[in-house]
């Protein structure tokens, strides 16, 4: 629970009370590689930490996998649509490596919120990290070349290629694996 409690009170100072309501509400658990956290039409109870292993969020488009992010330890996972509005879920949400999880149930997180408004800080600082990586990763999308995401992307996780399938890699990039194959050739 260290590097949980280690990241959150980076964010913010915790009050022993904090402390304790956080140790009681959260439940760490081991999960082996290719569980998946979350698919398609189930409601999004749980927002997860990874203490270790890597994540990846995909949908399904006319039977092809798309994966839409990454993620890794020291970071938060969740399905943020079907989380904040508890509806059903339209990704799945799957584990790439075996993984250490701290997770939490939505209406655990809300009780937080509620009882300790200097939750409501860390909650905020979380949700702008990640609001601020998800409209980085749509403008990469919308506004970059192939070379230019390919490059951001081993920049921003240079270890993506030791650790991630490369049709995962292409799906996440917008290309075809062969495309990809080719550019890193190319790229070197």
């Amino acid at each position: 629970m260290s590097s949980f409690l280690a990241f959150i009170s980076q964010l913010q100072p915790l009050s022993p009370e904090l402390t304790t309501a956080l140790l009681t509400s959260t439940v760490r658990e081991e999960m082996p590689a290719q569980h998946r956290l979350l698919q398609p039409g189930q409601v999004a109870r749980r927002v997860y930490f990874l203490e270790t292993g890597l994540v990846r969020g995909y949908t399904l488009l006319h039977g092809r996998e798309i994966s839409s992010w990454f993620m890794q330890a020291g970071d938060f996972v969740i399905s943020i649509l079907s989380f904040f509005t508890q509806q059903p879920s339209q990704e799945y949400i799957e584990l790439l490596e075996p993984a250490v999880v701290h997770s939490i149930s939505y209406d655990q997180l809300q009780g937080l919120y509620h009882d300790f408004p200097e939750f409501n800080f860390i909650g905020r600082r979380v949700l702008e990290k990640y609001y601020v990586l998800s409209e980085q990763r749509a403008q990469n999308l919308r506004s970059h070349t192939a070379t230019e995401r390919y490059e951001l992307l081993l920049r921003d996780f240079p270890t993506v290629f030791q650790r991630v399938a490369l049709h995962h890699i292409a799906s996440h990039l917008g290309m075809a694996p062969e495309t990809l194959s080719r550019l890193r050739n190319k790229l070197g």
